[in-house]
């Protein structure tokens, strides 16, 4: 550290060599207890279920599920993101080796114009090749139907729909369905009616 110094005065100098470390694209800094995310990376929020197909379990005994995309056009992926979706008549199937969403209802964008969507226009599901041909194979040797359950917008602003392997229920299966649901349904006012019992005490 060189020192100068004058008659009167003393004059400390220092130099200093300093260099800025290079960051990775990905990094995340903190500044001021702040995280500062790069933009570039994309935003991952929480899953939001838009549509449910509600008639499905009551009609069918769901025997496995998976996840597939669907491709989608600019407006019927804004209308989806708005919850403008009906599942209720809607049905998945299997041809010429590509599987389709069928009678489900996307309504039109609000301010889509001569762009918009046809509301129950057939819809492809993005499904790997080797699954449609499991999912062919179940579908024709075990007598299974393809249900939609539900479709949901992930994290990252995709839409999915969870489909299920799915077996019509009886008329004795529904009927004991409907016993064991109002039989729930009993036992829960049961116990809230003891709970309200016990704060008036």
């Amino acid at each position: 550290m060189p020192v100068l110094r004058g008659r009167h005065s003393c004059v400390l100098l220092q130099m200093t060599i300093s260099s800025t470390p290079e960051i990775a694209p990905s990094a995340t800094l903190r500044m001021s207890g702040r995280p500062v995310v790069n933009p570039e990376e994309p935003h991952v929020g929480e899953e939001k279920t838009v549509a449910q197909n509600r008639r499905a379990r009551h009609e069918y005994s769901i025997e496995d599920s998976f996840e597939a995309g669907i491709a989608l056009t600019g407006t019927e992926i804004k209308s989806v993101r708005a919850g403008k979706v009906s599942l209720a008549e809607s049905y998945a199937r299997i041809e010429n080796g590509e599987a389709w969403l069928i009678s489900a209802t996307i309504q039109p964008w609000d301010t889509g114009n001569r762009y918009n969507h046809e509301p129950k226009r057939p819809r492809k599901l993005l499904v790997h090749r080797d699954q449609i041909a499991a999912l062919l194979f179940k579908t024709k040797s075990k007598g299974l139907t393809l249900v939609p359950l539900k479709m949901y917008i992930t994290g990252r602003g995709r839409a999915k729909l969870e489909i299920g392997l799915a077996r019509g229920k009886q008329l004795h299966d529904r009927r004991r369905d409907i016993a064991e649901r109002d039989s729930r349904r009993e036992v829960e006012r049961a116990m809230a009616d003891a709970d309200r019992g016990r704060d008036r005490r």
